[in-house]
């Protein structure tokens, strides 16, 4: 088909299109600016938003003009303007906050590794550093007052944190902490001014909030329910998968679901919150209540969860992701959906810059494009060739998630998971019960130990199986392919993605993979049960 009958046919059937793409321009535009800006600095923030302003110019003439040429509709000046308004927008904005990044006192005195007396808020719960040496932890904090050298300075600015397990493992986020340490420069460029090393515990440590203890309550209540009722190895691991914490989960098992690309049930994700709000949504529809105060319902569990999960960026990124993926299976309107996703990505960045090189954020986008964009195609592809329902969804979901996020986890990691989808595929039936399960423990024991026990009993068998699978998943010999990171590793991604995509279109190849698949399968859910 030549190039007139394309944009054509594009411009007569844009209402019968599934999706609405116009925001998508305006979101590569402006995340790409916040990124070039964070990682490069004010300087490359200038220069990323007079160029891609410039390639948006430049691209709409060129598409205008071909668009006549071809008596198709091209795009909007209305549209461009707007895509050119917020890429300047982001473009001063970011320039502002890595000018204050680049003057800050405490990023000065950094360079001289000096040594401050420091008032901080915690922004989230220590994590754990996988390094040789003793155990210790990094968590980030906003700055308060500082004093450097004599000098008291009341200043922002958001620092990372690194000190020793033992003696920071219980504090939670907001509370207010009084440390004395050695400054260092930032690990890596996420808008944090300077690292503080400490050796020992901090200066003095407030009560946290009544917010901050409950939910801290509400999630030491699972651990400790958990470490009584079940092997250490499943123990740790039901905290992680429902609300992301990870500090009592056993390294082995950590490592296993990295290999077999399971990593991200250990997180809190969209997925957390959709298994969350779906489970509430159907209780509510089976006992009769009505929409409005099932939307009611639904957002104050969204907002317990939010608190209990704690607040973070990425938290609260989750529950923007996991909602937007709810909406678009549960109202089936694939064209609204993207615009949500688009508008709730340029609010996270407005309103968080750094999300903009955060890893955990660029999964999230992918995954939740995928889900919405890719799986219920997927689905229809797969039910069209006699899958049931409930199969194509599980495979659709697992395998549009995995091709999507491939690219990046190849780019920052250096490696392709050959064992991802088929892991995903054999764990997703287990991931909500055990959520639900968890979830309802937690809540139980608020008022009942005993009774808790008995309940968390019932995700202790799906624990088996996600842990059973990991392992043998990490134990094949090529679960991972070792690929270049950076650029060069995406593109092998994609370029591995898209011969495989391509070759299943082929029915000779479609059957040959389908019947080795069905037999590798069965041989590995042997091995895995004896």
């Amino acid at each position: 088909m030549s190039t007139a009958a394309v944009l054509t046919a594009t411009a007569q059937t844009d209402e019968f299109l599934p999706f609405d793409i116009r925001l998508v321009p305006a979101v590569v535009v402006c995340w790409s600016i916040t990124a070039v800006g964070i990682l490069g600095g004010p300087g490359a923030a200038v220069a990323a938003t007079v160029s891609t302003s410039a390639v948006v110019l430049l691209g709409s003439l060129l598409l205008r003009r071909l668009a006549r040429r071809c008596a198709a509709s091209g795009p909007s000046g209305a549209g461009v303007a707007t895509v050119i308004a917020l890429a300047l927008c982001f473009g001063g904005a970011i320039w502002l906050q890595m000018c204050a990044v680049a003057d800050h006192p405490v990023a000065a005195a950094a360079d001289k590794r000096a040594w401050i007396t420091a008032s901080v808020r915690l922004e989230e719960d220590p994590r754990r550093l996988t390094s040789a040496g003793p155990s210790m932890v990094m968590t980030k904090a906003e700055l308060i007052r500082v004093d450097v050298g004599g000098e008291a300075l009341y200043v922002g600015g958001r620092v990372s944190i690194i000190a020793p397990e033992s003696s920071w493992s219980a504090l939670l986020p907001g509370q207010q902490i009084t440390v004395r340490g050695r400054l260092g420069t930032p690990i890596r460029p996420d808008m944090t001014v300077a690292v503080i090393r400490l050796s020992g515990p901090p200066v003095t440590v407030d009560e946290p909030g009544t917010i901050s203890a409950t939910a801290g309550t509400f999630r030491s209540n699972l651990a400790a329910v958990a470490q009584n009722s079940m092997p250490a190895d499943r123990a740790g691991l039901l905290p992680g998968l429902v609300v992301g914490d990870v500090s009592r989960l056993d390294e082995t098992v950590a490592e296993n679901f990295r290999a077999a690309g399971l990593t991200h049930l250990t997180a809190v994700s969209g997925a957390n919150f959709s298994i969350v709000i779906g489970a509430v949504l159907l209780v509510l529809r089976s006992i009769g209540i009505g929409p409005r105060a099932t939307v009611a319902v639904a957002f104050i569990v969204l907002v317990a969860f939010v608190i209990v999960a704690r607040p973070s960026p990425s938290v609260l990124r989750a529950a923007v992701m996991g909602s937007i993926g709810l909406l678009a299976l549960v109202t089936g309107r694939r064209r609204q959906a993207v615009p949500a996703l688009c508008g709730a990505v340029l609010g996270l960045l407005a309103w968080w810059p750094r999300l903009a090189v955060d890893v955990g954020f660029v999964l999230s986008v992918f995954a939740t494009a995928g889900l919405v964009l890719v799986g219920p195609i997927w689905v229809d592809w797969l039910r069209a060739r006699g899958w049931p329902r409930g199969a194509a969804e599980v495979v659709a979901v697992a395998a549009a998630a995995h091709a999507v996020t491939a690219p990046v986890v190849a780019a920052m990691t250096g490696t392709i998971s050959v064992v991802g989808i088929v892991a995903n595929v054999l764990v997703a039936p287990v991931v909500a019960p055990i959520t639900v399960v968890g979830i309802v423990t937690a809540v139980i024991a608020t008022v009942s130990t005993s009774l808790a026990e008995l309940t968390a009993q019932l995700a202790s068998a799906p624990l088996w199986w996600l842990i059973t699978v990991a392992e043998r998943a990490a134990s094949v010999p090529v679960a991972g392919l070792v690929v270049p990171d950076g650029l060069v590793g995406a593109a092998l991604a994609v370029f591995g993605t898209a011969t495989l995509l391509v070759a299943l279109r082929c029915r000779v190849l479609r059957w040959f993979g389908a019947v080795m698949a069905i037999a590798a399968l069965a041989m590995w859910t042997a091995h895995v049960l004896w």
